[in-house]
């Protein structure tokens, strides 16, 4: 079982034709699982997190969290829960596993799991869906079959990254980044499709390739799938990281006093430690809320793989549970993290100047898809010699994202999402610009 689960075949392009390919060298210093991660973080798409929203966009304190500061913060998370799991199954399921192996898989899916996320966080997000749904824009959807248009409707930025990661980044459609198919399944937190769904794990372009991969780990059966038990501990990883450290960003920003959040440090650290953190004379404020975000998240990982760890069976078997902090049995824990992503919901993300970002990207988003999409369309039903000139010029802007003339209307709207998703907040905001006639 953990011999198919742990598989390190990829999918890549070999004499001409994508198959799947079992590597037979093994270096001792930089392992198959070792290379998925140097993969993923020389990418383009990677590098570009660093301009992106992760709560607080355009934040002028340079000490505030972006999407790479976030991916790489729930990857040190990730690799020390990844390498206490890898122990584990050895000791468990007598099973020969290097855990620098499995902690390399979780900190690779931990790194990618926001890389497709677009400009502007989750308010870019809902935007493109939006578009997708307004009445005005129906003309250009009507030849797109239910399945196609879903994916639009609910585009949902984890199945990007799946996207990313197996075709676009590298080599484009011929296999991306070729990453381990243990990592690939790592990486997914909801494995299946947009249909009638919110939160899914990929769109129908990659159907074939991810019925592929979780068939050959023994996940799926063509029409259902299970998650593979590591994703478990990127979605902790992940769930712990932003639960605590936007908190730490709203303190910095002075949205929530360190007063507020007392109660939640009493819980995740213990009263006798937070309080001694917070009486410290030596230390400041900012040194005060790094300390304890940091004992916090120790004891969280701590707690994660204990809870894995005495569940891993019903994991393996694909029982219904919807993650591992809401099976916490240390109801502190339990308590503190979910008071913390309340906090966030309540004073954090309803933040004013938040909010006026978030309303300026959804202009700016739709500026790019009204001029990009209308392109796309005009493309594909008149042909690139029907092109006006200002559509033509605009499919020139997407460069190597640019859909053919050839291939369905389906694909190029997705060449037009790839292209806006894996834009920075700063691109995104000056091309809308440029196009809206602003930008002289």
């Amino acid at each position: 079982m953990w011999n198919k689960l742990l598989s390190s075949k990829r999918y890549k392009l070999k004499d001409g034709v994508l198959q799947i390919v079992q590597e037979d060298s093994y270096d001792l210093y930089r392992t198959h699982f070792h290379r998925d991660y140097d993969r993923v973080i020389f990418t383009n798409a990677f590098r570009r997190l660093s301009k992106k929203t992760q709560v607080h966009p355009f934040a002028k304190n340079d000490h505030i969290h972006n999407r790479l500061t976030h991916s790489l913060e729930v990857a040190s998370v990730g690799r020390s829960l990844g390498l206490m799991a890898g122990e584990m199954i050895g000791r468990r399921f007598a099973q020969k596993v290097n855990p620098y192996d499995v902690a390399y898989m979780v900190q690779t899916a931990c790194l990618a799991h926001d890389i497709g996320n677009p400009p502007f966080g989750h308010a870019g997000e809902e935007v493109i869906k939006e578009w997708f749904t307004k009445e005005k824009n129906r003309p250009f959807l009507e030849t797109l079959s239910e399945a196609e248009l879903s994916d639009f409707t609910n585009l949902d930025g984890n199945a990007q990254s799946f996207r990313v990661v197996t075709q676009i980044e590298n080599s484009s459609f011929a296999g991306g980044l070729s990453l381990t198919f243990a990592t690939l399944a790592t990486l997914v937190k909801y494995p299946r499709s947009s249909k009638g769904v919110q939160k899914f794990g990929f769109f129908q372009s990659e159907a074939k390739f991810f019925d592929l991969l979780f068939s050959e780990l023994g996940l799926g059966d063509g029409s259902s799938y299970k998650r593979h038990p590591l994703s478990y501990l990127m979605e902790a990883a992940d769930d712990i990281c932003y639960a605590l450290l936007d908190i730490q960003d709203a303190i910095e920003l002075k949205i929530v006093s360190l007063e507020d959040t007392r109660e939640i440090f009493e819980l995740l650290v213990g009263s006798r430690e937070s309080r001694e953190v917070l009486c410290s004379s030596t230390q400041s404020k900012t040194q005060k809320v790094s300390r304890l975000v940091a004992l916090a998240i120790n004891n969280l990982a701590l707690h994660t793989m204990s809870v894995f760890e005495q569940n891993i069976d019903a994991i393996v078997e694909g029982e219904d549970i919807k993650d591992l902090p809401s099976i916490f049995s240390d109801e502190d824990l339990k308590n503190g993290l979910k008071m913390a992503k309340n906090l966030a919901r309540e004073r954090v993300f309803n933040e004013q100047r938040k909010i006026e970002l978030e309303l300026g990207a959804y202009n700016i988003i739709g500026v790019l898809l009204d001029n990009m999409i209308k392109a796309a369309y005009d493309l594909h039903t008149k042909g690139e010699n029907g092109l006006t000139f200002k559509n033509r010029r605009t499919l020139e802007l997407m460069g190597e994202n640019k859909p053919r003339y050839f291939g369905s209307l389906y694909h190029k709207y997705q060449r037009v999402v790839d292209h806006i998703v894996g834009m920075t907040d700063n691109h995104a905001t000056h091309l809308a610009h440029q196009l809206s006639g602003m930008g002289y």
